[in-house]
């Protein structure tokens, strides 16, 4: 091969151009400089936020890439490269690319809003996607939770970050909703009294808000109460199991009746 030609053609080409390629050639060096500085700015701003690590450094990544390639075609441009057909080329390429991974760019978008936007953290009951649990972990693409029953469940983040959130934990409180029926030969403002004592002897029962009582329904064959205790959410299950059995004891011992089916046989 003629190297020489090769080689009179490149000088050729820098002795007409000199200017536009120190130019480029700054281009490049101040581009990139300027790079990373904006990269390790956007990190600490993440940081700062408390952005999950894991999206920090993907982020980190992506943006010092788009930087580079940005600063690369600034700089051929310089010197007199046509950059058009480059750039349909990148997009092309990257369009084909976001086609083949659709459902991962999405959770990993839905990702993304999950750990900029917080609706729940790690150790939050929540309930989402027709199922409840404990986060156990927030991944880029999926979020694993833990169910009352010890099972994992995983669910996309696109599609999670898409629908309702029910944050049990957020408020830190929650009312445990209760139905108590009672006969209706049954003193209303008595068996209120009974039930309300079992709530304030109750030490995980909160003060303020108050428990409330009331009458919720006159039924086929009882009249419904609503009993409405709050506790701290991780007190709920207790209180609602203690409540329902400390609830039906002290009602037998006040003897007041609560209703059930009965059956009559009938002798021939």
């Amino acid at each position: 091969m003629n190297y020489q030609k090769y080689l009179d053609i490149a000088l050729t080409f820098i002795k007409n151009n000199a200017a536009n390629v120190i130019i480029a050639i700054l281009i490049l060096v101040i581009g990139l400089w300027l790079s990373k500085k904006i990269v390790k700015l956007t990190q600490k701003l993440m940081e700062k936020r408390g952005v999950d690590i894991t999206l920090q450094n993907f982020l980190g990544d992506l943006l010092n890439w788009a930087l580079k390639i940005l600063v690369f075609i600034t700089a051929i441009a310089q010197v007199g490269v046509e950059t058009t057909s480059f750039i349909a080329i990148l997009g092309a390429a990257g369009l084909a690319v976001g086609l083949a991974l659709q459902g991962s760019l999405a959770n990993f978008a839905g990702g993304a809003l999950i750990m900029i936007f917080k609706p729940f953290k790690v150790g939050d009951l929540i309930e989402a996607q027709g199922e409840i649990g404990v986060v156990k972990e927030i991944q880029i693409f999926v979020t694993k939770l833990n169910s009352p029953q010890n099972r994992l469940i995983i669910i996309p983040n696109g599609t999670l970050s898409n629908g309702n959130i029910i944050n049990y934990t957020e408020e830190g409180t929650l009312r445990v909703d209760l139905t108590f029926g009672v006969s209706y030969d049954a003193d209303i403002k008595h068996t209120k009294e009974v039930l309300m004592q079992v709530l304030l002897n109750n030490p995980d029962i909160l003060k303020n808000p108050a428990p409330t009582i009331n009458v919720s329904e006159l039924a086929d064959s009882s009249v419904n109460f609503a009993v409405r205790p709050w506790t701290k959410t991780e007190n709920y299950w207790k209180v609602y199991f203690n409540i329902l059995e400390e609830g039906k004891l002290a009602l037998d011992k006040a003897g007041i009746e609560i209703p059930y089916p009965h059956q009559v046989e009938i002798k021939k």
